[in-house]
C-alpha cells in the first residue's frame, strides 16, 4: 500500500471516530443528561456551559467533515484540542480518577491524528496555492 493511500485511511478512521465522539458528547451536553450536570457541578462549571460546549462540538464536527473551508477546519481542530485538554486539566484539578481522563485523552489523540493526516486539500496551505 502506498503512503498516500495509507495516510488517507488513517485520516478517515481518526476523523470518523473523532466526529462520532464529539457528536455523541455534544448531544449529551445539549440535552443536559443528569450525569453531565452532576459532573459539571463537580468540576465547578455553570450548567449553561454544557450548551456552549455542545453547540461548539456539533459545529466543529460539521466544519471538519464538510469539504473546503480549510481555515475553519483549523479553528475546529484547535477548539477540539482546547476543549479536551481543558477537560483533562479540570478533572485533574478535582482529583478525578484516571477513568475520567480516558474520554478526553482519546479525543485529543483522535484530534491530533485527524489533523496530522488530513489531505492537502483540507489544509490552510491549499488556500495559498
Amino acid at each position: 500500500m502506498n503512503t498516500e493511500k495509507r495516510n488517507k485511511i488513517i485520516y478517515w478512521i481518526a476523523t470518523l471516530w473523532l466526529s462520532l465522539g464529539m457528536t455523541a458528547t455534544g448531544i449529551v451536553q445539549l440535552v443536559q443528561v443528569e450525569e453531565e450536570i452532576v459532573m459539571m457541578n463537580r468540576l465547578g462549571y455553570p450548567r449553561y456551559f454544557l450548551t456552549i460546549l455542545g453547540v461548539w462540538k456539533i459545529l466543529g464536527v460539521i466544519a471538519v467533515l464538510v469539504p473546503k473551508f480549510p481555515l475553519v477546519k483549523e479553528w475546529a481542530y484547535a477548539g477540539f484540542f482546547f476543549a479536551m485538554s481543558g477537560a483533562i486539566i479540570s478533572h485533574l484539578a478535582v482529583d478525578d480518577s484516571a477513568q475520567e481522563l480516558f474520554g478526553p485523552a482519546l479525543l485529543i489523540v483522535l484530534t491530533v491524528t485527524s489533523w496530522y493526516f488530513r489531505p492537502e486539500s483540507r489544509t490552510v496551505k491549499s488556500l495559498l496555492s
